[in-house]
This record gives C-alpha cells, structure tokens and sequence, in this order.
C-alpha cells in the first residue's frame, strides 16, 4: 500500500526522502516554506496520510481539513508552530525526532560561546572596515563557570565540549535524577542556585507554559555581572525586552542568540544594534549530518505508523491518543 506524505517545506533532506520513496510513497512539498495558507490549502485538497512538519505553522484548521490525515512527526523537537491539542482532539499522534540534531546545535552552542567571548564579530566588522582594533577586551573561557539550564543530549554535549575547554560545568534539570550523567557536572535543585554560579549561561529546554520568559528580569539580575548568554533553544525562553536593556547597560558583557522571541528577525531590531550580540538565523540544526538524521527519523516515524510499527511512544508528544492501540 502507497501512501501520500505531505512536507510542510520545500525539500527534505536526501535520506529521509530517499526512505519514503523506497517504500513507495507519493511525497508532495510546500513551496512557499512560511506560508500556513498554503500548507492548509494543500491539506484541504489532498488526501494526505502524515504530515512531516518543518517550520511552517501546522494549524487546527490545516488539521480539521485533511481527514485523512493519520500521523504527524516534526523534523526536530519543537512542536510550537503544530496544533498538537487540534491532533489529539483527531486521535493524530504527534512524534518528535530527539537527538537527531542534538551534536550540531551542541557545536553551534560552543561556537557562539567563543564568538561572544572573544568579540570575533565585531573584530571582523572592524577589519572589514579598514580598522585595526585591537581592543584587547576578549574573555578567556577556561577556568570560567559554565550554567546550563536543560541538561538534556544537547547540554551533556555542550558540558562535555566545555570541560575540554578547562570550564566548571553546572546544571539544573528538574527531570533527571539527583546523579550526573556527565561526570564532574555539578547539579543544582533549582534555577535559584543555578544562576549566581553562571558566568556563561546557556538555554537548552523546550518552549512551554513553564519555561515561556523563564529567564527573566529577575533571572539576569541574578547571573553575575559581565555574564554572557547563549540561547540555542527558543527565543521565548528569555525576556528579550530584559535582556536587551542589560546588554545596553552592560550588566551582561554579550549574547549568543541562535533564536529570537520573533523569527525572521526584522531589520532594524534592537538586536542588531548591539556589537556585544552574536547573531545566527535558527540554524542550530542547519547541518547536511542534522538535517539527514532528522529527515531520516521523522520518516521512519511515519512508516512505522502508518505500516503498523508504533515508532517508540517516548518520541510521541501526546501519547495518550496511542492508548487505544495498546488494548
């Protein structure tokens, strides 16, 4: 039996495309990557079985309009831009490929670290401009205090890569037990005691109702004064009105921002007047190696769904509508 999968993007990296189409699916794609009018009048009009999710908004009324439509899986971890309760609601399951692109955002993480400590943007905007500005004010990251909030396969990598570097590893994760996987990272009971030890403090936890705006005015006043931020999770994670005003007045000496509360960033963004700000466009998992595994695990979610293999249920972001599959 074929059968129809919508990506909601224009392409799908080589090896998950390659996956589908081995078994015989039909893969229709977006051609317009931001367009959520498009993905629901695609879904209105096509008998879809699954839905791979890039970044497009994946509606309840996208949703409500392909009945047919049987199982949903993200290419990556973040479920914000899906209507995840509109997919209960239907009995869809909603699966996530964790892992997948955890080393390259991990690289990413490390490599806005060192960019913000040691200015490497500025210095090359001043080269670029004829200037030779030595200005002799970079951080050394050894010896220093690295926070990680989330300490999940992201963070024990960037904890890994950190501690060759010569950094003292904290971290705080309410979901793991009270031992480190990470040998010699320390592991904090709350944010609270996290944040005064964070010379670096890097984000690495999900979008929800609990971490939306988690680091606040009250969190940055509490990292210790010339502390830098690093932000490869989601942008709603800070409060980015709180943050720009501690960079403006230098309680926070500069920020490494892979996401921002509002993506594409517009031109002119207060962001981008700062020279102590490092920015990237989200492309933590933007790797040929990330995207493959990502592509790769959000088709054999799919397949597995839909050809009678249940992918594993800890990858389902609302499990309980496999429930009744299990009786």
């Amino acid at each position: 039996m074929t059968f129809q999968v919508f990506v909601t993007a224009p392409r799908l990296a080589p090896a998950g495309l390659a996956l589908l189409q081995q078994q015989g699916c039909t893969v229709r794609f977006l051609q317009d990557a931001n367009s959520a009018a498009e993905v629901e009048a695609q879904m209105a009009s096509t008998p879809f079985d699954a839905v791979i999710s890039r970044t497009a908004d994946l509606s309840a009324g996208a949703i409500a309009s392909c009945p047919t439509l049987k199982v949903i899986s993200k290419h990556g971890v973040g479920v914000t831009n899906i209507a995840v309760d509109a997919a209960t609601r239907r009995g869809v399951p909603v699966y996530v490929t964790p892992g997948a692109n955890a080393q390259s955002v991990a690289e990413l993480t490390i490599g806005l670290m060192l960019a913000v400590a040691r200015r490497i943007a500025h210095l090359d905007h001043e080269l670029r401009a004829g200037r030779w500005t030595r200005s002799q004010d970079g951080q050394q990251l050894a010896g220093r205090r690295l926070g990680l909030v989330g300490f999940g396969q992201i963070g024990q990598r960037v904890a890994r890569i950190a501690q060759a570097l010569g950094m003292e590893v904290h971290a705080y994760d309410p979901a793991l037990p009270a031992t480190s996987p990470v040998p010699e990272v320390k592991l904090h009971a709350s944010l609270a005691t996290l944040l005064p030890v964070a010379d670096v403090l890097s984000l690495h936890v999900p979008l929800s109702r609990e971490t939306r705006n988690l680091i606040d005015a009250r969190a940055l006043d509490a990292i210790p004064r010339g502390a830098l931020l690093v932000n490869t999770a989601r942008g709603e994670v800070v409060d980015e009105a709180a943050l720009i005003e501690r960079l403006r007045d230098g309680r926070l000496a500069g920020a490494g921002l892979d996401t921002m509360a509002e993506e594409p960033l517009p031109p002119g963004h207060p962001l981008t007047q700062l020279p102590t700000v490092v920015l990237t466009p989200h492309v933590g998992g933007s790797t040929a190696a990330a995207l493959d595994a990502m592509a790769e695990g959000a088709a054999r979610n799919v397949l597995g769904f839909l050809q009678g293999r249940a992918p594993d249920p800890r990858s389902c972001v609302n499990p309980e509508v496999l429930r009744p599959l299990t009786v």
